[in-house]
């Protein structure tokens, strides 16, 4: 007999689940919902593992269009099929629709007023701060791993964009099929 308990079956959302979770993460976020997204789904409802998260994401970042849309539609539709696909999107999507809606009316008549700029500089600042914190826990997974390729090719990026002020789209040209060539090779 094994003493590991089985492990527990995790929630399987319904659609007004999906619907409002995904309006709770896009009211969430201003200036990006990734941190919001991964909150939601891993550490709060528990609906993906962080292996898994980052393997969506992952994915997300292949497809064109925009990263946390392209997620959207890909878990909604793992869990409902389309209409899971469309629900999910329409919260995601709908709720800022709206907002931007109305705060450009407001804007168009408010927005020469200088605490209003100054109120924008701040928000500004925490997205910034909830995108590395986004980054560090995104990578904890990483360093649960021996040092290997995954590791060279993500200092690799960063030091080609981020020291070296390297346009992504060239470093990514190159160490995107270095990698995928580097793990069929380690595969062999």
């Amino acid at each position: 007999m094994s003493d590991t308990p089985p492990a527990l079956p995790r929630p399987v959302p319904t659609l007004l689940d999906l619907l409002i979770a995904f309006c709770l993460i896009s009211l969430s976020g201003f200036g990006g919902v990734l941190y919001w997204s991964r909150r939601m789904m891993v550490e709060e409802r528990k609906w993906l593992t962080a292996d898994e998260f980052n393997e969506a994401y992952a994915l997300c970042n292949f497809l064109p269009g925009p990263n946390i849309v392209n997620f959207s539609v890909v878990f909604g539709r793992q869990i409902a099929g389309t209409v899971g696909a469309l629900v999910a999107l329409v919260g995601l999507l709908g709720p800022p629709f709206l907002i931007v809606i109305f705060f450009g009316i407001l804007y168009a008549q408010y927005g020469t007023i200088d605490a209003l700029q100054r109120m924008f500089i701040g928000v500004a600042a925490a997205a910034a701060g909830l995108t590395l914190s986004t980054t560090i826990k995104m990578l904890q997974p990483m360093f649960k791993e021996r040092l290997g390729t995954p590791h060279l090719m993500a200092l690799a990026a960063f030091v080609g964009v981020g020291v070296l002020r390297w346009p992504i789209y060239w470093v990514l040209g190159v160490l995107m099929p270095l990698s995928v060539a580097l793990a069929w090779w380690a595969r062999r």
